[in-house]
Formats: C-alpha cells, structure tokens, sequence
C-alpha cells in the first residue's frame, strides 16, 4: 500500500524493511525484559536473539525465493533486497529454531523456560511484520467484495493493483496482537510449568493461520491432497505438535514438583 516510507535524494526508506526492523527491536526488548523476571540472564538472551533474527530472516527469504523462483529468476539481485518484502514466516520460524536449540545446549540454558520468552515476543514482532507486508503488497488476500476489501494501488507494491481485496496481512495483524495481549498480559502470570507459553502461543497462532490462508491470494505452491497449502499443512501439524508438547511439559512438570 505504502511500499516507500521516505526518500531522500538517492536514499530511500522501504517502510517494511522499517517495520521489521521496529518488530525485531519491540520482541527483543519484550524477552530481554521478561529474562531478568525469569531469572535468565538478559545478556544472553538479547545475543540469541540476534542469532535467531539472522537464521530467521535468511531462512525466510529463502523459503520465499523458493516459492516464487519464477519471479526471481530473471533477476537474482532481487534475492538480497529483503527491505522490499517478501519472508515466509514459517521457514523464518525453522531456521531460527534450529539456531535457538543448538545456541541453547551450548550454552545450557533451560530448553522451554527461554522459549516462553520467545513466545512474547515473536507475535509482538510478528505483528510489526504484518504490518509492513501490508505496506508492501505482498501476503494479500483473495478478491472480495466486501465493505472493507482493500484495492492497492499502482505503485510499486507487490499485490495485484485495481481489484478489491481481502486485507489478509491486518486480519493476521489484529490476530497477532490479540494473541500478544492474551499471553502478555493473562497467561504470562499463571504459568504452571516450562513450556506452557511456547506451546499456547504455537497452538493459537498456528490455528489463526490455517483459517486466514483460506483467504490469501498470493502464489500458495502446492495444494496437499488439493485442498491445503503448504502453510496449512505446517499449521495443521504445529497445532498436533504444540497440544502433544503442552501435554508432555504438563506431565513432566507434575513428576518433577
């Protein structure tokens, strides 16, 4: 919608690069916080969460680039021009969790006590994010009639100009700061066990998704069984994976009082 933020001569100030720069500081500052709290040491927390940021945002891109290669293909530079949008959550999400394991046994710190901390701060960042693929045009909805479709206009963005839109990336925003508020401000004090919040936030975020990629009108890749993107199919399996995983933290943490 709004692809550029401000420019200045030569410079120019992408406004989702912008946002996702605020939405890494906002979750950071939230885990560096919610560490000392937790008695974690925030030192350590704030250089994991640099390392996840870098193997999240290259992750992302590269799941992105794989997904729409067509588009990339006649112009590889475009790879490295991240600032203008275009980062999949969930291959965002995998590479950082694969840094976030090996940063943590190496550095023995409470496996599901640190992610809680990341379960705070991840939706308040992924909030900022959508926002800026809303800027960008890019992770837009189907074509709609309704009051509130949005039509993007002919500037530079990545959706589709001219036709009403679905505005799935504020559907997700809304979603993302309910989902923020919920575990900041309610769940966050009554924790019973290690874990808890990582896994409401993976199940809560990850049921949010697979109904709004219902909507989505951007290149989804490969329908499982015809019928689910790639981005429900991870969702339908993170959903099973975080109710197994409350249920064994839950169980594990009744054995060891």
């Amino acid at each position: 919608m709004y692809p550029v933020l401000l420019k200045i001569g030569p410079l120019t100030l992408h406004t989702y690069g912008f946002l996702l720069a605020v939405g890494c500081l906002a979750g950071m500052a939230v885990a560096f916080k919610e560490a000392a709290r937790k008695g974690l040491d925030p030192e350590k927390v704030l250089d994991l969460c640099f390392y996840c940021l870098i193997a999240g945002i290259i992750s992302a891109r590269l799941f992105f680039v794989a997904f729409n290669w067509e588009f990339f293909s006649g112009d590889l530079v475009e790879i490295f021009r991240v600032w203008r949008g275009g980062l999949v959550f969930y291959g965002g999400f995998l590479g950082a969790a694969l840094v976030y394991f090996w940063f943590v046994r190496r550095h023995r710190m409470p496996v599901w006590k640190t992610a809680d901390l990341f379960a705070l701060g991840v939706p308040l960042g992924h909030f900022f994010g959508r926002l800026g693929c809303f800027s960008a045009g890019c992770c837009y909805g189907k074509v709609c009639d309704l009051p509130w479709a949005v039509t993007f206009p002919n500037n530079g963005g990545l959706a589709p100009y001219g036709n009403p839109l679905h505005p799935t990336q504020l559907y997700e925003a809304a979603g993302l700061l309910i989902l923020f508020a919920f575990l900041y401000f309610f769940l966050r004090k009554r924790t019973r066990f290690d874990g808890m919040l990582f896994s409401s936030y993976l199940f809560l975020y990850a049921t949010m998704r697979f109904f709004i990629e219902f909507l989505r009108g951007d290149e989804r890749g490969s329908y499982f069984l015809g019928v689910l993107s790639p981005s429900q199919t991870v969702a339908a399996g993170a959903v099973i994976a975080a109710v197994v995983l409350f249920f064994i933290l839950r169980k594990r943490a009744k054995a060891n009082p």
